[in-house]
């Protein structure tokens, strides 16, 4: 068996997002947002899966969007490139999910609480120790809560997740680990496979079981997503590049060749061709 990459958006919303899955979303989201209890019994899933009509790939992020059974909306959301405004998007979706919900003239107090639950294949928070965090609104000074916790964004973020698999202690632990590493299993993990949402999950990722469109419309999404990061790379490299070469040609007059290389990590023949080249 093989099994597609949860973290594609394809791949994510068939298995979190179709309505004759429901109990998989819910056993996820009990995981992540409640530490493995059983606090949402059900929900509605306000834009179910469809099978992609449109080839290629036009978005590198997704939304699914469930009511719980407490009213309590949550949008969850694969983040697989850290791409510019991705924050500022989160904030947005969040407080629009909140202010629709009322009609011109209606009373403030049908709003009911929004969460923002976002998975990114990045860390966002290299200053937080912990995989999983929680923010809501507080006072600057003091960090007193707010009256209300109608908004709250949480982060799950996969690489910070370092757990093997005979290390797996709780439902959240499993469901992070399928996340991070279904695409790479070969077979389900017995100790998850005890679960019947993971099993069910697993069944649905079975790449198998896809269509032709399904199947190719994931490669194309994979190819994508990849290409992206390459060039990323590749961005990062050619801007270190470009400061060496900043940095060296104002040693030139100072330091020998040897010497600027040493510090540049440029080759002498890269150093010998920006003399030439003044």
């Amino acid at each position: 068996m093989r099994f597609i990459n949860p973290k594609t958006d394809f791949a994510f919303k068939k298995i979190f997002g179709d309505e004759q899955n429901k109990d998989i979303l819910i056993s996820f989201l009990n995981a992540i947002l409640y530490q493995g209890h059983s606090a949402i019994e059900s929900l509605e899933i306000l834009n179910p899966y469809q099978p992609p009509k449109i080839r290629g790939v036009k978005d590198t992020y997704l939304d699914i969007r469930a009511k719980l059974n407490n009213q309590q909306t949550v949008i969850i959301e694969m983040q697989v490139l850290n791409v510019e405004g991705f924050e500022k998007r989160i904030l947005y979706n969040a407080a629009k999910a909140y202010s629709i919900q009322l009609d011109t003239g209606a009373d403030y107090t049908l709003l009911n609480p929004v969460i923002a639950l976002t998975i990114t294949d990045f860390e966002m928070f290299p200053n937080l120790d912990k995989v999983i965090s929680n923010f809501i609104l507080k006072e600057k000074d003091f960090l007193v809560d707010y009256l209300i916790y109608d908004i709250e964004l949480v982060f799950v973020e996969l690489p910070k997740f370092g757990k093997k698999l005979e290390e797996l202690e709780t439902l959240t632990d499993q469901w992070i680990y399928f996340l991070k590493n279904a695409k790479n299993l070969e077979l389900v993990p017995e100790q998850m496979g005890e679960v019947p949402a993971i099993q069910k999950a697993f069944e649905v990722a079975n790449r198998a079981d896809l269509t032709r469109e399904e199947f190719e419309d994931l490669e194309h999404q994979e190819i994508y997503i990849q290409d992206q990061r390459n060039a990323t790379i590749k961005a990062v490299k050619q801007a270190v590049k470009q400061k060496a070469i900043d940095i060296a040609t104002g040693l030139l007059d100072v330091l020998d060749e040897a010497t600027i290389s040493q510090t540049t990590g440029l080759s002498i023949q890269e150093i010998q061709k920006l003399k030439e080249a003044r």
